[in-house]
């Protein structure tokens, strides 16, 4: 039942339609302080298989689970120069409490570097004790000036990592085996979201970084979305924070770190990526609800086979919710829809006089007439033939709008429909200040095979360029 109006068309506002499917598809509010969300059960039953996802996949990758305190004394950011300098304008610092003055003023966490630091220097006392993996899921505070729920907002929900190694390689080494079998993983087989994978140019980086991996995903507007970052850190913050081991020979000797992470801007851009003038399209993966049996009407009948469907969908393992016959047919279609169940089950009486029900797909709009004896096997096997379909559009709808450019002047009227990729070293600092002055960015740097280079001096690179979020 498209094409009722209820949602702006990508086409004449992008944003506007954004916004509209947070509303209607009940994913998100504005909270009562300026850039604060509040995340409504829907939109947080997605965040729920995110995390899931996500945390299952960083346990086999060898972390652990931790939670760290929201405030951390200013001093401690005071340490990382670069660190400071690159949050200070995002910060919110509490300089009262109890009704009393601090001594020393505290923040509210805008990531966790320096306060981790400062316990793994405690918990580190020799080479046995490295790698130490850590994780934690958390919230963190970052004062947004442009908020936009999911995408910017004050204060966000994440999972942010973060190691201590004996070497640089090592760190380095677990900080690609984050990117790579965490995040993108999760990216494509879940999300179904494709991105290109490279390190952020110098001017790009995390601040105290010595490199930054990101996965870098085109929305449906052609712009792109940084959906998650892995950070080598060096020694810079095992500097600030003293953090030691001592190595085989009794000596001492500073720890590498790395950090890494991925937030709520997931479900943003899971919206962006794949959603149409309808609303929302989920992957099966990722979706709360993976099918949705719906009454054409509200009568006994269908409603006991309705009853028996869900039953049968529930036992194969299928996310299932029930939809009874009451109120406009054609409302209740447009309401799911705008949710993005990726499978809609219509059961109606002439269809059941036969033993047949209706299977709706919400990516392809494609019906299929299945006998109600086969719905159970025939919704699995189609909820995965969906997913891998999903992943290959999008996969697809990215290629299409990736153009190879050959000038900075050609990448600039390239970005206003899609990516453009040029030779890096047809960029470099000047380049880079052109492009901001058109508000575009190199989003990545790549080699030519697109693998993920060592560092930005590495030949023949290319730069994925873009405007963004």
């Amino acid at each position: 039942m498209a094409g009722q109006n209820v949602l702006t068309p990508q086409s004449e506002d992008f944003p506007k339609w954004y916004q509209d499917v947070v509303a209607k598809a009940e994913m998100a509010d504005n909270g009562p302080v300026r850039g604060t969300m509040v995340i409504r059960p829907y939109g947080y039953s997605i965040w729920e298989r995110m995390q899931a996802e996500i945390d299952a996949r960083i346990k086999r990758a060898g972390a652990q689970n931790a939670y760290f305190p929201l405030f951390i004394p200013q001093s401690y950011l005071s340490r990382e120069a670069e660190h400071v300098e690159g949050f200070s304008p995002e910060l919110a610092v509490v300089t009262h409490a109890g009704g009393e003055e601090l001594a020393e003023p505290v923040v509210v966490r805008p990531t966790s570097e320096t306060v981790i630091g400062e316990f793994m220097a405690k918990w580190i006392q020799s080479y046995r004790d490295l790698p130490l993996l850590l994780n934690q899921w958390a919230n963190v505070v970052r004062w947004e000036l442009r908020p936009r729920l999911f995408l910017r907002s004050s204060e966000f929900l994440w999972q942010e990592g973060h190691t201590a190694h004996a070497t640089a390689a090592d760190a380095s080494a677990y900080a690609m085996k984050i990117h790579v079998e965490v995040y993108n993983d999760f990216l494509e087989r879940v999300l179904a979201v494709p991105t290109y994978l490279g390190i952020k140019p110098p001017s790009e980086r995390f601040a105290g970084a010595t490199n930054t991996m990101t996965c870098e995903g085109m929305m449906r507007d052609g712009k792109a979305l940084q959906m998650a970052t892995s950070h080598e850190l060096g020694q810079n913050f095992a500097t600030a924070f003293e953090i030691y081991y001592q190595n085989e020979e009794g000596q001492a000797a500073l720890c590498f770190t790395t950090s890494w992470g991925s937030s709520t801007r997931l479900v943003g851009g899971l919206i962006m990526a794949h959603g149409d003038d309808d609303g929302l399209v989920l992957p099966p993966h990722v979706a709360p609800i993976q099918a949705v049996v719906l009454a054409v009407r509200d009568d006994d009948e269908v409603n006991a086979a309705c009853q028996s469907l869900s039953d049968a969908l529930e036992a194969a393992d299928v996310r299932v919710t029930r939809d009874h016959g009451r109120g406009s047919f054609g409302r209740r279609v447009t309401d799911w829809e705008i949710k993005g169940v990726p499978l809609r089950i219509e059961v109606g009486p002439r269809d059941l006089a036969q033993g047949l029900v209706t299977v709706v797909r919400r990516d392809t709009r494609e019906k299929l007439t299945v006998a109600i004896t086969d719905v159970a096997a025939t919704v699995a096997a189609l909820l995965e033939t969906v997913q891998s379909d999903m992943f290959a559009a999008a996969r697809r709808f990215r290629d299409e709008n990736t153009h190879d450019v050959a000038t900075l002047d050609e990448a600039v009227e390239a970005v206003q429909n899609g990516f453009a990729r040029l030779a890096w070293d047809r960029v470099g600092a000047e380049g880079e200040a052109r492009l901001k002055s058109e508000a575009v960015t190199v989003r990545c740097l790549q080699r030519r095979d697109g693998s993920i280079p060592a560092d930005e001096s590495e030949p023949d690179l290319v730069a994925i360029v873009a405007k963004s979020y």
